[in-house]
């Protein structure tokens, strides 16, 4: 008897492609387009529904997704978790934006819509498996599945993957894991899949897409006019729009140039508005040697006991950076780079890799240099 599989069908190229090798390896596949977003009643929630947001452009994504299925005579249904997206990923990124923090919702989609309300909708309906366009690879084991990088360096997805259940790993397939984004073009292009063939990879999110971020921001979080402060000398250099549009690290888009320039963020005071930024030497306020992770999704059968050794990013597309981490709680985890990492962000998430495969990752909560905060820092120099 075949194997049941119901596969996350995009409207791209990726779960397009996806959706015809499992067919081609004897899997009874059907698919399934994720709705996730509705402005309109996202908007009545929020008792507001004058906020002038335009409508993602999911009906066009969903027409090609019923094209790629249609070509490859595979049923599609249609499942609408907006409520769940609301509940669950845009409500706390949100929260965590007015905390001052830059949180990563595509890593909350993934955790609790594609492989969670996605997974269990797929049990319900009686599939064995579900699986994804993800650039990632599985390999499931007796005593637990291991999540690997995907074969393509620059499309590898374990980072937005990290804290997808375990449960929901176990029973998740990703058929182009091991192929090149090249590859996959070439393979729709053979098809004839027309809608998705030569279709432009997404970027974003849904809830914001290709629309300019701050003006989306703006509709949920109104923005407040503050101070931006040289944290050398305490000076006024400008006004910013709101602290919670601006990301450590960041360099342009400050308003501040001059010949006393380049200019870059190194920190946020949330409660008084004020956004700290230097024209000094980067190591002394972007570079930390440790941080904090919390609530860590491990994938392994059994944590470290004591030290290490293995690799982190702690943004997307980073270079691995050789760490040393311990677990002090059942899902908080020290982390120590010596070496030294620029950027390091509160809200951003933690990713461990041991070679090519992924452990797990957690949210950041705190960085240290030489044992000492980057808030203290500010605060030392507020007090000045």
């Amino acid at each position: 008897m075949k194997q049941k599989v119901l596969l996350g069908l995009s409207g791209g190229v990726d779960s397009a492609v996806a959706a015809y090798i499992l067919k081609e390896q004897g899997y009874d596949v059907s698919c399934a387009f994720m709705r996730n977003w509705d402005s309109y009643a996202n908007n009545d929630i929020l008792g507001n529904p004058t906020i002038q947001d335009d409508v993602c452009p999911q009906e066009q994504d969903y027409a090609d997704a019923k094209a790629v299925a249609d070509a490859l005579e595979l049923p599609l249904y249609r499942v609408d978790f907006v409520k769940e997206y609301w509940d669950h990923v845009f409500t706390y990124f949100i929260d965590e934006y007015k905390k001052g923090r830059t949180p990563n919702p595509d890593i909350l989609c993934n955790k609790y819509i594609k492989f969670d309300a996605f997974f269990k909708y797929a049990q319900s309906m009686g599939f064995d498996t579900v699986a994804t366009g993800h650039y990632a690879q599985v390999e499931h084991g007796d005593e637990y599945s291991r999540l690997l990088r995907g074969a393509d360096n620059n499309k590898d997805q374990t980072y937005f993957l990290c804290q997808m259940p375990k449960e929901a790993l176990r029973h998740t397939l990703f058929p182009i894991g091991n192929l090149e984004k090249h590859e996959v073009r070439e393979i729709a292009e053979k098809l004839a899949l027309e809608s998705v063939a030569t279709k432009k990879d997404s970027t974003g999110i849904c809830f914001i897409g290709e629309r300019n971020f701050r003006e989306f921001l703006k509709n949920y979080l109104p923005s407040q006019d503050g101070d931006i402060v040289d944290i050398e000398t305490m000076e006024v250099l400008g006004k910013h729009i709101g602290v919670m549009y601006y990301t450590i690290g960041q360099r342009k888009g400050l308003g501040i140039g001059g010949t006393r320039g380049p200019w870059f963020v190194v920190g946020k005071d949330v409660k008084k508005n004020i956004l700290f930024v230097t024209n000094g030497n980067e190591s002394d306020w972007l570079y930390t040697d440790s941080c904090i992770v919390s609530g860590v999704n491990w994938f392994p059968s059994e944590k470290p006991e004591g030290e290490l050794a293995c690799t982190a990013k702690f943004r997307y597309r980073q270079k691995d950076n050789d760490v040393t981490i311990r677990f002090i709680d059942e899902s908080t985890v020290f982390v120590t780079y010596p070496q030294g990492v620029s950027s390091v962000t509160c809200g951003q998430e933690a990713v461990f890799y041991l070679n090519e495969e992924c452990l797990g990752g957690g949210v950041i909560e705190d960085v240290f240099k030489d044992k000492e905060s980057m808030q203290s820092k500010i605060e030392n120099r507020e007090n000045k």
